[in-house]
């Protein structure tokens, strides 16, 4: 069941007048903060489960953000490391990611590698026989065996794009270039922001809406919004994540590779590099950069051992080809939201009071969030039905 409300209302920047009115009810059901893959996701899946509700979409800043975790995240939908108990909701998920991006999602193969030989194992030279250049990436003398995954990649900025848009011609209204802050009550204070002529970042006009639901989809924030702002406490962490460049080339069928927790993913003619998560961050470590100009961060000191630790099994790590940057400004990273403070925790979503809910991505966000996304929007739907 669709909306047969008219296109949604968006507001790009300050030149376009964002006018709530003055009406003591709210002109919206539900205010979503964070327009990356999980709020854009939700808003659309509102707009299935409950089209009755007036939904707003709120990001700080463009759409996708490009400092954000959507951004820079892996785009690999598997069913590796996933625990039997969520296959299903992954398929689902996968059935959702071709119905919204068609051909922008493509099957590779996933190859889990080990050193030593167990059921399931199959030798790694026959199974990348296919594939030389992977093969020249690793030392098959130490690696070899491998388990192999079906998997699929796609863009989770293009998927936030894609779900918002969508969304938008549904009804749901979007609001860019936004800072929320979320109060008790359902109240929330929105900053327009603008940048001036010297590049500062400043707040151009603030005001104030009210709305019976506001859901935290602001990804590693959220849990710390939750706290300072609502003063509900979570058992949610974050952890920093970079993604070094490794321009060995790699095929349009190259398959995916996993070694000892680093994931060497197909991108651009060459490889992503995505480390293992560390769940706590190095004393005094603040990533400087993001915001509108798009500068990324130096590489941390964990990240580079866990390259140093692979370049026996990975040579082409010890090669050229491996882009650590020519400064401390070069290695592009994200906050990551951690699901109940666990690298290995699947999406979730849950009530923080009477009028906020959380939804988080966190690592497995690219197999599983659409499906969390689905299933917030039908609790909500069923809210709203009993009219609490």
């Amino acid at each position: 069941m669709t909306s047969a409300r008219p296109p949604g209302r968006v507001w790009a920047h300050v030149g376009q007048p964002f006018t709530p009115g003055t009406s003591p009810e709210p002109l919206h059901d539900v205010l979503i903060v964070g327009a990356g893959r999980m709020g854009s996701a939700l808003a659309l899946a509102l707009t299935e489960h409950a089209p009755h509700l007036r939904t707003l979409l709120i990001e700080e800043g463009g759409l996708p953000n490009e400092d954000g975790a959507t951004i820079l995240a892996p785009g690999i939908w598997t069913l590796a490391h996933l625990p039997d108990t969520q296959r299903e909701a992954a398929r689902w998920t996968l059935e959702r990611l071709r119905t919204l991006l068609g051909d922008d999602i493509q099957a590779r193969a996933y190859l889990t590698l080990h050193g030593q030989p167990a059921p399931g194992r199959q030798p790694t030279r026959d199974l990348l026989a296919a594939q030389p250049a992977s093969l020249a990436l690793l030392d098959p003398d130490l690696l070899s065996y491998a388990t192999a995954y079906e998997a699929h990649t796609y863009r989770p900025g293009t998927l936030a794009q894609t779900a918002a848009q969508a969304a938008i011609r549904r009804g749901t209204d979007l609001l860019l270039n936004t800072r929320a802050t979320p109060h008790p009550g359902g109240h929330v204070t929105l900053e327009r922001l603008t940048v001036t002529n010297t590049h500062q970042i400043v707040t151009h006009e603030t005001h104030n809406l009210r709305a019976p639901l506001v859901v935290l989809a602001t990804g590693a924030h959220a849990p710390a919004q939750a706290e300072h702002h609502l003063g509900v406490h979570t058992r949610h962490a974050r952890a920093y994540r970079q993604t070094p460049h490794l321009a060995t080339p790699s095929t349009e069928g190259a398959p995916i590779l996993h070694v000892h927790g680093l994931t060497l993913r197909p991108q651009h003619g060459a490889y992503t590099l995505i480390p293992p998560i560390h769940h706590r961050d190095p004393h005094g470590y603040v990533p400087q950069g993001g915001q509108l100009t798009g500068v990324p961060t130096g590489l941390r000191r964990e990240t580079l051992e866990d390259l140093v630790g692979l370049m026996d099994a990975l040579p082409a790590l010890a090669t050229p080809d491996l882009h650590l940057g020519r400064s401390l400004a070069d290695i592009p990273g994200a906050w990551l939201a951690l699901p109940g403070g666990r690298p290995d925790a699947a999406p979730t979503h849950e009530r923080l009071d009477d009028h906020a809910h959380l939804l988080l991505g966190g690592p497995h966000a690219d197999t599983l969030g659409l499906w969390t996304a689905d299933q917030l929007a039908q609790k909500i739907a069923r809210e709203t039905e009993r009219g609490q």
